[in-house]
């Protein structure tokens, strides 16, 4: 009896590890026959476990959804990750969550073992949460719109810009991105005919939601950093374009997500773009970033770098002070 429970436990494992698995894979994984196999599924299935099961050529077995969480088996790496996942989520930025997450936290830690335990409290105690205010947004709202992402389905909101200037608009959902404490959501606006990111706290969807949707290409295979730039860079009114002479690594730790898109050229090289509404202080702040750089855009950013050249210049005084020789 050990050795069988031993051996639905492995199963459960496998099956938890990837979507689809065949009979014969399963039975060479755990060195049992495949009818051995069916009936350990039909065990896992008494207990509640929705294992399906497909035939044919092609068949196999796969986990799927129950009316209820069934246990789950996780290896240390995952049990640490959520962890750490539940206690970012007690001090995080979705409402309605938190107490949720310290309860499922507290679970958690009573069945961990002690050498599990002991890593998670050792990175708690390592670790200093600094709380900035945080744009919130409701577990209802998040899930709404996550849905609409995957379903491809239209939604209908209303929208505050950053003036608090009220619109209702018609967007295309692609990707949900949370950088710097705000979640945003990267669509197609069908009003203006092109890509947008839009903070989630200020969008409330309107009812019913549109239609389904032919995915557009993205504006970028990469969402995250579209959305960087997007909210970092492209809302200034000068945007500016910089290579500098620096690996990428060493320059975007300087460069909040928030501030600025960096991209690699090459090991020795990279691309800065920035943006900022006053000249001086985009010149400047890369200036202070510490690295050599070369500045190609915009024209007005190009000509107050030469203004700033010619005036720092004047501003250093003579090696002799500006006495002459008598």
């Amino acid at each position: 009896m050990l050795e069988t429970s031993a051996r639905l436990l492995r199963l459960l494992a496998l099956l938890q590890q990837r979507r689809d698995w065949s009979g014969p894979q399963l039975a060479d994984r755990l060195g049992v026959t495949v009818r051995t196999v069916r009936r350990d599924v039909d065990r896992l299935r008494e207990l509640g476990y929705p294992v399906h099961a497909t035939i044919g050529n092609t068949g196999g077995y796969h986990l799927g959804a129950g009316a209820a969480v069934p246990p789950l088996l996780l290896d240390d790496d995952e049990a640490v990750a959520v962890a750490v996942g539940l206690r970012t989520a007690a001090n995080g930025t979705v409402a309605g969550i938190e107490e949720a997450s310290v309860r499922a936290m507290a679970k958690l830690e009573q069945v961990l073992p002690a050498r599990l335990r002991y890593r998670v409290s050792a990175l708690d105690a390592a670790t200093v949460v600094h709380h900035r205010p945080a744009a919130v947004v409701s577990a209802e709202l998040l899930t709404t719109v996550a849905a609409a992402c995957r379903d491809h389905q239209r939604l209908r909101v209303e929208y505050r810009d950053h003036a608090g200037a009220g619109s209702t608009r018609t967007i295309e959902p692609h990707k949900l991105v949370h950088a710097g404490r705000r979640w945003y959501l990267v669509a197609y606006d069908l009003g203006r005919a092109d890509w947008r990111t839009f903070r989630l706290d200020r969008l409330r969807p309107l009812s019913p939601a549109g239609p389904r949707f032919t995915p557009r290409e993205p504006p970028s295979g990469d969402t995250g950093a579209y959305a960087s730039w997007a909210v970092g860079v492209g809302r200034y009114r000068y945007q500016g374009r910089f290579t500098m002479y620096a690996p990428a690594a060493q320059v975007a730790a300087r460069v909040p997500a928030e501030t600025g898109l960096v991209e690699a050229v090459d090991e020795r090289t990279c691309t800065l773009r920035a943006g900022s509404d006053n000249l001086d202080g985009l010149a400047l702040h890369v200036t202070l970033l510490g690295f050599e750089f070369t500045v190609h855009e915009p024209a007005e950013l190009v000509e107050r770098f030469r203004t700033l050249q010619v005036r720092m210049a004047g501003a250093i005084a003579p090696a002799d002070g500006g006495r002459t020789a008598g």
